[in-house]
């Protein structure tokens, strides 16, 4: 493995605070999964993107892909809403309300979570685990 393709070079990794309420959303609501992608060629300090797919293709590109849900703290994550949330007591008023009021409260909750963001996370990589440093975009 050459260094360039070696991610225990990663110290930091910078991350846009809606990538991550993102992909922590699509793969709650969604088929398929969305993480926060960091490429090769790998340095001290990379730029994480959201990635969403089907199938996982980091054997080939040699990718690391990070979990939204571990960038996230503990209780942000406990405290996504579910749509069955919604239907716990039937509403009166329809399905449809029931999916309106959890759209509003997933939309409160993307609030809540920007500001959620874990300061370290471990990256897992061929050849084990490392703690970086987490870094919020604006």
């Amino acid at each position: 493995m050459t260094a360039d393709a070696d991610p225990s070079a990663i110290r930091s990794i910078a991350v846009s605070r809606d990538d991550v309420v993102d992909a922590f959303v699509y793969g709650r609501e969604n088929p398929g999964a969305a993480v926060l992608r960091v490429t090769p060629p790998f340095h001290g300090r990379m730029r994480a993107r959201i990635h969403v797919y089907r199938d996982d293709d980091t054997g080939v590109t040699g990718a690391v892909h990070v979990q939204p849900e571990t960038l996230l703290e503990t209780e942000a994550v406990a405290n996504y809403p579910t749509l069955e949330d919604e239907r716990e007591d039937p509403p009166s008023d329809g399905i449809e309300q029931a999916r309106k009021r959890h759209a509003e409260a997933v939309d409160a909750w993307r609030e809540r979570a920007r500001e959620a963001i874990v300061e370290t996370v471990a990256l897992e990589t061929t050849g084990g685990s490392t703690t970086v440093s987490v870094k919020p975009l604006e």
